[in-house]
């Protein structure tokens, strides 16, 4: 029986190579005749001469009349017409493996130090489908993240999906370095997708450090890049991650950012003729988005809890990604500018925030503080005006007086330093110790 089914394995395999030819490059976007291939393959752009020949990969994308459009995942200089198109009739795999634990890689799963893959991983496709919505158990317990604010009053749970919204420098990478390092998950997957070069290595060596580096697979896609490599470093960070949620692993997913996700799709869909609808934005971006964000979560064996960024264009919360992501998401912490400009960090508008599985997973005991916390910081917010210019007189209002009272103490208790780690049982105690007071 064996041989038989090796024998049948060999005649089903396809022997024939496919090939076409460049016809011409039309911005970013290369279109060849031939050869025979679906989109989502991977084809070999051949280059060069003969004496220093070699080859590039580039996506099929899309066909128009007779001729197949490709983007390459790498900048090419020297593609002619006529340069050969060879068919793989595959799509984009990466290798992985524990092997890759404490590793930067790029888009395609190279280590970006140019060292040798580790031995012993698997390949596996970097386009999934998201699990079937029946086979994802709820989610049911909390994830410590040791970031006090956050575990005490935006528990996040075992699986949830949550985006941290923010304009330009507002924190949102220190935030990420102080969860991964902190974090209960039994393994980060760190994706930087459009960062610019300088700050790759500042985010391994001062966010992540030597000890977040060390649990952590870290994929890059610079914003130097081609548009096809920043989605596929997407792709791949989540790809890693089903790897490890599917081999029963907890794993945290932590991408920044989703809107230059899709930013680089924009690129794409306007290059091969999509129309542009809210702010330039094709359709498929949002198709693409609610398909991205739907990979992670519970399944049957494991979790991935996620931690998307979304920057938000001129602090404008209602910008059409930061909608449409917030609407997919299982909760949204929102990075407020004049929050920072205070000294507050991390600078997380608790107010404008929320945790849609908080109130499934948490104590009783626990929910009514957050949410006694919560209600004294709203009262202090809505009279601040008033108290700041001596408008408002003590005695006035019982639930003012007290909100007052208690606001610095709330303000201590929000702040925290990025090296300082706090356990999800010292927040919750701290935070009952401060209502209680009050």
């Amino acid at each position: 029986m064996k041989a038989d089914s090796l024998i049948n394995q060999i005649d089903s395999i396809d022997t024939y190579k496919r090939y076409g030819r460049v016809k011409r490059v039309v911005g970013l976007m290369i279109e060849s005749q031939g050869p025979e291939s679906s989109v989502g393959d991977v084809v070999y752009i051949h280059l060069g001469s003969k004496k220093n020949r070699r080859k590039i990969k580039a996506e099929v994308v899309g066909f128009k009349e007779q001729s197949v459009i490709l983007m390459p995942y790498t900048t090419i200089n020297d593609i002619s017409p006529g340069s050969l198109v060879e068919a793989t009739l595959k799509p984009l795999e990466i290798k992985v493996g524990p092997g890759l634990i404490g590793q930067v890689i790029d888009s395609l799963g190279n280590p970006l130090d140019q060292s040798p893959l580790p031995k012993g991983l698997v390949p596996v496709l970097t386009d999934q489908v998201p699990p079937n919505p029946m086979s994802r158990p709820p989610i049911s317990e909390p994830l410590e993240v040791g970031v006090k604010l956050i575990d005490s009053l935006l528990t996040v749970g075992n699986g949830q999906r949550v985006g941290i919204f923010a304009g330009s420098g507002v924190g949102k990478s220190t935030l990420l370095g102080m969860i991964a390092r902190n974090t209960k998950a039994d393994l980060n997957v760190i994706a930087l997708v459009g960062e610019r070069g300088r700050e790759v290595r500042e985010f391994i060596e001062r966010d992540l450090g030597s000890e977040g580096l060390k649990r952590s697979i870290v994929v890059v896609a610079t914003s130097d890049q081609p548009a096809l490599m920043r989605i596929k470093g997407a792709y791949t960070a989540t790809a890693i991650a089903e790897y490890f949620r599917d081999r029963g692993l907890n794993v945290m997913l932590m991408m920044d950012s989703v809107t230059r996700f899709a930013m680089a799709q924009r690129e794409i869909g306007l290059a091969v003729g999509e129309p542009p609808t809210t702010k330039g934005y094709t359709p498929s971006v949002f198709a693409l988005l609610s398909k991205l964000l739907e990979r992670t979560g519970t399944n049957e064996h494991g979790s991935i809890t996620a931690f998307y960024t979304v920057l938000v264009d001129g602090d404008d919360m209602n910008e059409p990604i930061a909608d449409t992501v917030r609407g997919i998401l299982d909760g949204h912490f929102v990075l407020d500018r004049k929050l920072a400009n205070k000294g507050q960090f991390p600078a997380v508008n608790l107010l404008n925030s929320i945790s849609r599985v908080m109130n499934q997973i948490i104590p009783e005991a626990h929910l009514r503080s957050a949410e006694r916390l919560r209600d004294m910081l709203s009262r202090y917010t809505e009279s601040e005006d008033l108290i700041n210019i001596g408008a408002y007189k003590k005695g006035s209002s019982r639930e003012i007086d007290e909100a007052i009272r208690i606001y610095p103490g709330i303000i201590s208790f929000l702040k925290q330093g990025t090296n300082e780690k706090v356990s999800m049982d010292e927040s919750v105690r701290q935070l009952v110790q401060l209502t209680e007071k009050g």
